[in-house]
């Protein structure tokens, strides 16, 4: 699988939702596979909070593959022997495109907290003016999990007609308060740690030791991402071998599973980039900009493909099945599929061969 990594730099401003511009920006994008002459093989991957452009295959050394490789690849689901699949990484992110750590031109301080807050339109905003860059003026498809999938619907809606297929999994039509109160943990564990420094921390400080407040918050977030059944699965009431039941900060396997996922992630994702993405998380609201969350689905022309899962504890499937619903009446063109799982919202991630086959059906009929 051929693979590319890319970083494209605009000098044009990008006008955000709140009001204000970023000028310059870059934004960081890989592709898998080639692009046909006349362009029409081109699936769009949209990624989730901590995700990245780096969506499949494995760089040199790399320990594990990138976030979606059971999906995307030759002979797959998105497959790189047919499509071009092209992934980019959000606005606002760390890991290559202009964020809260980038430097605010002309000056080469980074912006931190005058770094203006984004939304769901604001990235694919970006994203569809590296599409219009790369001369990609329509889309076979748009796929993405999560935030991934807020990205994909809110495509569908903001510019309809520009994909044939959408097809967002285990995601929502706007944020619930059950959500932004987890969310509500990370931000405030971040902002109360002294090392963050109200975001007046420099590049590098965490890389060692990583930010406790980060971490903690991390925690939040992986509890969500999971389900009951999933963690009883994989922990039960195991306890850690070589600590003592009866001490105080003696641990059960989940614990310790819980410490070191998440003091790994705070050695790498930038805080002020989480703060920025979950901000973007909360405020996205699929009916914002228009009279009514009806008004904004009744403006999808493009097929929309919904997929939930039956144990996700973040957004719940009944909230994909009310969008379903709307369309249905609207007589527009939407399927549903609610899989059978109990491991959680990250079954996106981790249960692919779960709904590989319906994501191969959408595009069986191609000739490309």
């Amino acid at each position: 699988m051929k693979i590319k990594t890319e970083t494209m730099h605009f000098t044009t401003p990008l006008y955000c939702e709140s009001g204000r511009i970023i000028e310059p920006y870059e934004i960081r994008y890989e592709t898998y596979g080639e692009i046909n002459e006349d362009k029409s093989n081109v699936i769009l991957v949209c990624h989730a909070l901590s995700g990245s452009h780096h969506a499949a295959g494995r760089y040199e050394g790399d320990r594990k593959p990138g976030w979606w490789d059971d999906l995307i690849g030759p002979g797959k689901a998105l497959d790189t022997d047919r499509y071009f699949v092209i992934c980019t990484n959000v606005i606002g992110s760390c890991f290559g495109s202009t964020g809260p750590m980038s430097e605010m031109y002309p000056s080469e301080e980074p912006y931190r907290l005058k770094f203006p807050v984004i939304t769901i339109k604001d990235m694919i905003k970006a994203q569809r003016q590296l599409l219009s860059r790369l001369g990609i003026h329509h889309l076979r498809a748009i796929i993405g999990g999560s935030m991934g999938g807020m990205q994909a619907l809110q495509f569908a809606v903001d510019y309809p007609g520009f994909a044939d297929d959408i097809i967002p999994l285990a995601t929502t039509y706007a944020t619930r308060a059950w959500v932004i109160a987890f969310n509500k943990v990370a931000i405030e564990a971040i902002r109360r740690d002294p090392r963050f420094k109200n975001g007046n921390y420099n590049r590098g400080d965490f890389d060692e030791d990583g930010l406790d407040g980060l971490a903690i918050g991390r925690i939040a977030g992986h509890i969500s991402y999971l389900s009951p059944d999933s963690m009883d699965r994989k922990f039960g009431r195991n306890y850690v071998s070589t600590d003592g039941l009866f001490e105080l900060f003696g641990r059960y396997e989940v614990e310790r599973y819980m410490e070191y996922n998440t003091n790994n992630f705070s050695k790498y994702f930038d805080p002020l980039s989480y703060l920025y993405i979950v901000k973007a998380i909360n405020t996205f609201n699929l009916a914002r900009g228009y009279d009514s969350l009806y008004e904004a689905v009744k403006r999808i022309e493009d097929r929309i493909h919904l997929i939930s899962f039956k144990g996700d504890i973040l957004f719940f499937p009944q909230e994909m099945e009310h969008i379903y619903k709307m369309m249905q009446r609207n007589n527009q063109a939407c399927s549903y599929h609610c899989i059978e799982s109990d491991y959680g919202h990250d079954a996106f991630l981790v249960e692919v061969n779960k709904f590989e086959g319906i994501i191969s059906d959408i595009f069986k009929e191609d000739t490309i």
